[in-house]
């Protein structure tokens, strides 16, 4: 167990790596959806995708804090993030495979909202009326993409991308728990492979043959998933949640695109209003936590 000391503030690179993480992201999520459209199933997807990051994560950590930064005196606690983890990735695959690719990516933007909801009824954290309010704005949002009466979204789709958003949020407070003695290296390792280990079993009932396009596809998807995962963290280690938080929504950009350009879908009128509302909410969100972390700073500092 190796406790990584905080690096100096570098805005601008954790910018761009925001933005790559984000971007590479995008491209893993459409291939989800391609390779489900090829007849890979679900669970295979999953494993594939933690399995194909593997390599990435040894070769990272040969060539930087070694394979001994790994050691762990909390494994549970990786279990227990490994378990939550990989129910909220095959819901989230679930949410891409089943709606279109916009619209399970604007049910994503949800976290941030769920995350202060969660902090408040679950772990007793103190939230101001402002945050409240914002948490209604971003659930108004969510119904607007949503729209529970309407037949335009699968419901099975909707209530996987949903519920996914929660695990996600719920997945951020064991992460921020873990990060007080791990490095991210160590909890990326953790994750990646218990829930690799835990995806074998499921190999034997759902294991097949594909071509050669299909496992290109399923090693780019793996890798670039990944890539994607150390990029996000190495950018929160290099400037706080609310700079960087703004690049996440470019991934509506690039669903946007891949959805028009593979699926020929394009976004409804209410997805793009949905997608303001709940964009609007979580940016709130995030700058009322720096300006509050900012607050809490001055009233320890002696």
């Amino acid at each position: 167990m190796i406790a990584a000391a905080a690096p100096s503030e570098r805005r601008g690179y954790a910018l761009v790596l925001r933005l790559l993480a984000i971007s590479a992201f995008a491209v893993m999520s459409a291939l989800v959806k391609l390779l489900s459209d090829r007849g890979v199933s679900l669970p295979e997807v999953v494993f594939w995708r933690q399995a194909m990051a593997l390599p990435i994560i040894m070769i990272v950590l040969w060539q930087g804090p070694g394979f001994t930064s790994v050691r762990t005196n909390r494994f549970g606690a990786h279990a227990r993030r490994t378990l939550i983890g990989l129910t909220c990735m095959g819901l989230n695959f679930a949410a891409i495979v089943t709606l279109p690719l916009a619209e399970a990516t604007t049910l994503g933007f949800a976290v941030p909202i769920f995350a202060t909801l969660l902090g408040l009824i679950v772990f007793g954290e103190k939230v101001g009326i402002r945050r409240l309010a914002a948490v209604l704005m971003g659930f108004v949002g969510v119904l607007i993409v949503a729209q529970p009466s309407a037949t335009h979204l699968d419901p099975i789709g909707t209530a996987c991308g949903l519920t996914a958003a929660v695990l996600i949020a719920l997945v951020s407070f064991h992460i921020r728990d873990l990060g007080r003695t791990e490095a991210p290296t160590t909890t990326v390792f953790w994750f990646t492979a218990l829930s690799t280990l835990i995806m074998v079993g499921f190999l034997p009932f759902v294991w097949q043959s594909h071509d050669m396009l299909t496992w290109l596809m399923l090693l780019v998807m793996g890798s670039l998933g990944g890539a994607a995962q150390f990029g996000m963290v190495t950018s929160l280690r290099h400037a706080p949640v609310s700079v960087v938080v703004g690049m996440d929504y470019i991934a509506l950009i690039w669903a946007t695109v891949f959805g028009w350009l593979i699926w020929n879908h394009v976004p409804t009128l209410t997805t793009w209003l949905g997608a303001a509302v709940i964009i609007t909410s979580g940016l709130y969100i995030a700058w009322r936590e720096h300006k509050l972390s900012i607050q809490r700073a001055k009233e320890v500092t002696p």
